[in-house]
């Protein structure tokens, strides 16, 4: 499920693409000028609102259908590859080193899920991976070893991805759920990157694929408790999951049955199995206020039955255990509270912990025996295990000073230990077992990075930028050990700030390629994201919006001021909402960075969120706010839009990344900002790079997914002055 229509980006691809913006220009970069560039044409369209009359050259690019602008694109990326072809040699070094780094056939760690290992694995030179699953053995307890990556004996494949990506530019996998008793897999599929999925089932004792499919679903499948029913999601003509279909399994979908439609626009649907597999959720949830509804899933005919009414204002989550439901809720508890009600007979709420400011209860996960109670504090994430017989809560604790710590696959509703994963930004992904008698972790898998990768190579700090208003802002920095803080060091600063969206620590094996060429990477974990707690996000969303720009700013210029960079060896990076505050930043501070990168770049939101047919807009009025019913809304947006606030100023190079099928970012809003640069400030050096077969996450393939990162890799690498 994705909660946030422009969070997936940052949820997902995070470790594979890079946004970097810069107003120095080192003179590896000035071949970039000297290839001419596409000229838009200018068709003057007005648009009124409040009075205020503005008029944009560039709207005839949002019609995807008229042959000049896809003619246009096409040129532009003519240009980029042309105005970058003095970085071939370097792409296919970093393609090398990401490729050589990365353990190319391997295996996933297998979790239990009743008389099944379930697991996924990668083959050399295959784009997509496997799904397979292994009966478990007679006293097997511990997980099968996957330490060489080859296929575990009696495995069954489920799904292989190259298999069903053939013939086709593009590939995702929408849902990918096997029915409680293990029979049936249902799974749905996307060969354009729109984020439309075709659902089809699988018997899985026969391997047959059944002639049940539905096309035009959502993320997000539910099954009876027998597998008899599967739940699944459509969206309107918004791109928004509004409807709960159920369909029995064996007959055609032109029977499937409405079990609910959200009629308010604010509102997306998600449906989903609790870990008991006792009900099925049907979760209700706009911006700011949550409704959760139940079917029992061993009546899926049931009429859903309404947890807690929705509250304007209120959100709450629910998880199955025993006799009771746990709620995790903000009523009158901004950084949320958890309590329980009756499964049976819902009701008031009890409190099981009490809401504490500045420590933000994120997720709550049910098992037979225990709670986990996923959290951050202090800009830290945690995980608390409450274990149900009346012990004492307690926090698993974990050594290194910045991490990032979540669960990982949980299937399994009894069970005596739970899944973690675990990593920071020098220590690769690790998946440990955590055993709830002992207390012990057991490290079950550690991401391979081939070639001799070691971690006292590298250091990473936590520092503090102050805003303008005087909020502390934190920076999670990496780079090599002993790096000198006199200026001297090339650094890439990434940000996002939007959807409460915390950028924690993660390892990547691409930016390997940066760090061992001298580059610090840096995080600006500023408002707007979820970093510091629920007022750490409402600071910057709505009319105070701004503030995500300008603490970023301010982490640019502590960097400076600490030493750790210099405003012509700095390169800002963002995509999605990311985007926007690349575009943002570009407007308020050109002088402070050497090059900007934004993905998929969220840069032209007042157009945007003032069209309510476009998909996506309604649901996020409760995010921006709504500028067609608010003059003061309308003219904030308009003070910050980067499109809208373009001058003849001197920016540092851009690039610009889209793909043609997003669904999220429409491909238009990077294409109008780059020619609006063009026209506006002409002197300035601005690429556009489309993928016209790709939707909002870029290339789909994993080798496809390397070079575009290769590609971004070596423009930051050029834009810094540092070459092979």
């Amino acid at each position: 499920m994705f909660e946030h229509p422009r969070q997936c980006y940052a949820a997902n691809n995070i470790d594979d693409f890079a946004h970097d913006t810069g107003d120095s220009r080192p003179a590896a970069s000035d071949n970039v000028t000297t290839v001419t560039a596409p000229t838009a044409k200018r068709i003057p369209t007005e648009r009124t609102h409040h009075g205020d009359t503005v008029v944009d050259e560039y709207a005839w690019l949002a019609n995807k259908d008229d042959p000049d602008t896809i003619a246009y694109l096409k040129a532009e990326n003519a240009h980029t590859e042309a105005a970058t072809a003095h970085l071939a040699a370097l792409r296919e070094q970093v393609f090398g080193e990401i490729k050589k780094r990365t353990k190319e056939t391997d295996l996933s760690v297998p979790s239990r899920k009743g008389r099944y290992w379930y697991y996924t694995r990668t083959v050399e030179g295959q784009q997509y991976a496997i799904h397979c699953r292994r009966e478990v053995r007679p006293g097997e307890v511990d997980p099968p070893s996957t330490a060489e990556g080859t296929p575990l004996p009696g495995e069954q494949v489920l799904l292989d991805g190259n298999e069903l990506a053939e013939g086709h530019d593009f590939f995702a996998l929408g849902t990918f759920d096997v029915s409680p008793d293990g029979r049936r897999l249902a799974y749905s599929t996307d060969f354009t990157g729109d984020e439309r999925f075709t659902l089809q089932i699988k018997d899985l004792d026969t391997g047959e694929v059944l002639p049940d499919q539905v096309p035009g679903t959502f993320y997000g499948t539910a099954w009876s408790a027998d597998g008899s029913t599967l739940f699944y999601l459509t969206v309107d003509d918004a791109w928004r999951p509004y409807r709960v279909w159920r369909h029995t399994v064996g007959t055609p979908a032109t029977e499937d049955v409405v079990v609910h439609e959200e009629a308010d626009e604010r509102f997306w649907v998600s449906v989903s199995l609790s870990r008991s597999e006792r009900f099925i959720l049907i979760d209700l949830h706009s911006k700011v206020t949550s409704e959760v509804r139940l079917i029992p899933a061993d009546a899926p005919a049931a009429a859903p039955r309404v947890v807690a009414p929705r509250r304007q204002g209120v959100e709450y989550s629910v998880e199955h255990q025993g006799d009771r439901l746990l709620i995790l809720h903000n009523d009158g508890a901004e950084d949320f509270a958890l309590a329980y009600t009756p499964a049976d007979d819902p009701g008031p709420w009890t409190t099981l912990i009490e809401h504490t400011p500045g420590t933000r209860l994120e997720s709550v996960d049910a098992f037979a025996s225990h709670l986990v109670v996923s959290l951050r504090r202090d800009g830290l994430t945690a995980l608390r295990v409450l274990p149900v017989d009346g012990g004492a809560p307690y926090d698993i604790s974990f050594p290194e000073p910045i991490y990032s710590v979540g669960l990982d696959a949980n299937p399994e509703y009894d069970t005596g230990s739970i899944r973690l994963h675990y990593a920071s930004l020098v220590t690769p992904d690790s998946i440990y077992d955590y055993d709830l008698s002992t207390r012990q972790l057991v490290l079950r898998k550690q991401k391979p990075v081939l070639g001799g990768y070691d971690p006292a190579r590298y250091e990473q700090h936590r520092e503090w930028a102050v805003a303008d208003d005087g909020t502390r802002v934190p920076i999670s920095i990496v780079c090599r050990a002993g790096a000198p803080r006199d200026g001297s060091v090339p650094c890439l600063l990434y940000g996002y700030g939007s959807y409460e969206t915390s950028l924690d620590p993660w390892f990547s094996i691409p930016r390997l390629s940066l760090l061992e060429r001298g580059v610090t990477f840096a995080i600006a974990h500023v408002r707007g994201g979820g970093e510091l707690g629920r007022r750490w996000y409402t600071e910057g969303k709505l009319l105070a919006k701004k503030n995500t720009f300008t603490d970023f700013v301010a982490c640019a210029r502590h960097l400076v001021k600490a030493g750790w960079t210099a405003p012509d060896r700095l390169v800002a990076r963002g995509g999605s909402a990311g985007g926007l505050l690349m575009g943002a930043v570009a407007n308020l501070a050109p002088e402070a960075f050497a090059g900007i990168v934004a993905q998929v770049p969220f840069v032209d939101p007042l157009n945007t969120i003032l069209d309510p047919s476009l998909p996506l807009t309604v649901t996020e009025w409760e995010e921006w706010g709504n500028p067609l019913e608010s003059a003061e809304v309308y003219a904030y947006m308009k003070s910050y839009s980067p499109y809208e606030n373009v001058s003849a100023v001197d920016y540092p190079p851009i690039l610009a990344v889209t793909s043609l099928n997003d669904t999220r970012v429409l491909y238009h809003e990077p294409a109008k900002w780059i020619a609006r640069l063009r026209a506006v400030a002409p002197q300035g050096a601005y690429l556009l790079k489309t993928e016209l077969e790709a939707g909002h996450g870029g290339p789909s393939g994993r080798y496809d997914a390397w070079r575009e990162e290769a590609f971004v890799t070596a423009w930051i690498l050029d834009r810094l002055g540092i070459g092979d």
